[in-house]
């Protein structure tokens, strides 16, 4: 099967019926689709592609790494969105002539004090936009800690993301993700193998 979103619950399904699934990553599929877009014209090419000697396989994710990947996929959103969220009040404000540092912290600091009741010298309707914007991003960076605290108790819990953090540089957020995307490590003959896939 093609590696798509649901293609890991479907091969756990399949392979507890007695099936022999391989997942295919659509990049290494997509040089065998002679034409056009079609389920038919898919399978074609999975077939294709499965037969050649030296195609790689993508390792079925267990229901745990899935769990575990969905805390780094929602963190990773909601980053996302604070980025998105800082980008626009800061051209918002600079709009007004107000100069928001660069900075999570300076842009955090600048929320809390207009949470705390400081008013820009702008009209009404300005403020309360900045005010709601700013109530947002701290709404977010309330969520955020959320999965990086969740991610932290994940972390002390499982004994490869605590071999991983003894590499220097390797946080419990970057461990995590590691076995959550890799699993046992199986699948790959050498390290080089690893440092290729990432």
């Amino acid at each position: 099967m093609e590696a798509c979103s649901s293609a890991h619950h479907w091969g756990r399904e399949l392979t507890a019926l007695g099936h022999d699934v391989r997942l295919i990553p659509p990049i290494y599929v997509k040089p065998y689709v002679k034409r056009g877009k079609s389920d038919a014209i898919d399978a074609e090419a999975i077939c294709e592609a499965v037969t050649r000697p030296t195609m790689r396989f993508v390792a079925i994710k267990t229901v745990e790494q899935q769990a575990l990947l969905s805390l780094h996929r929602a963190r990773s959103l909601l980053v996302r969105q604070r980025t998105q969220l800082i980008n626009g009040l800061r051209g918002m404000a600079a709009e007004f002539g107000v100069y928001i540092a660069r900075g999570l912290a300076r842009v955090i600091g600048f929320s809390e004090d207009i949470l705390m009741g400081e008013l820009l010298d702008l009209p009404e309707i300005a403020n309360e936009v900045i005010h709601n914007l700013c109530e947002h991003l701290m709404a977010l960076r309330t969520r955020i800690r959320w999965y990086e605290n969740r991610l932290k108790l994940v972390a002390k819990e499982d004994a490869r993301v605590r071999l991983l953090r003894t590499i220097p540089g390797v946080g419990a957020v970057t461990a995590s993700a590691i076995i959550a995307s890799i699993g046992d490590g199986h699948q790959f003959s050498k390290g080089r193998e690893f440092a290729a896939s990432c």
